[in-house]
């Protein structure tokens, strides 16, 4: 149990990081340009910038993370299905706690706090999604 917990923690996980520093960089910088200044909602903003981040993500991920070989719409499907899932637990989860926490607070205060809130519980749930479900490697073959 103790391998497989080390195993997490490899070049994959800092390359990943890596990779979601820009994304973080670049969605962001949209989802809060666009949640501020162009004054969309909550869920648009939020959606419109990680499906952009998304597509970066992918190529990013895909061929200098994992060095994923597969190919086929199934690897595109899987991925798409990590980050809708990622998306809708972490963005959920986030909005729910934030209006919890900060009853009291303006709801645009506390939509900024509960985006960057989502942002965080994405990348951890991403990071698994895409090395256990998305990328997969096929099993080795038991000796």
């Amino acid at each position: 149990m103790k391998e497989k917990i080390k195993a997490l923690f490899d070049e994959k996980l800092w390359k990943f990081l890596l990779v979601g520093v820009l994304n973080t960089l670049v969605g962001n910088g949209l989802m809060f340009l666009l949640y501020n200044l162009a004054h969309w909602g909550y869920w648009p903003s939020t959606a419109v910038s990680y499906f952009l981040a998304s597509v970066m993500s992918y190529f990013l991920n895909r061929y200098f993370t994992f060095k994923y070989q597969g190919g086929g719409w199934k690897v595109v499907l899987r991925f798409a299905l990590n980050i809708a899932v990622c998306y809708f637990l972490a963005y959920g989860v986030a909005q729910k706690l934030m209006e919890a926490i900060l009853a009291g607070v303006g709801d645009s205060l506390r939509d900024n706090i509960a985006m960057l809130t989502g942002m965080c519980l994405f990348v951890g749930l991403n990071y698994l999604g895409q090395r256990f479900f998305a990328f997969r490697e096929p099993s080795e073959p038991k000796e």
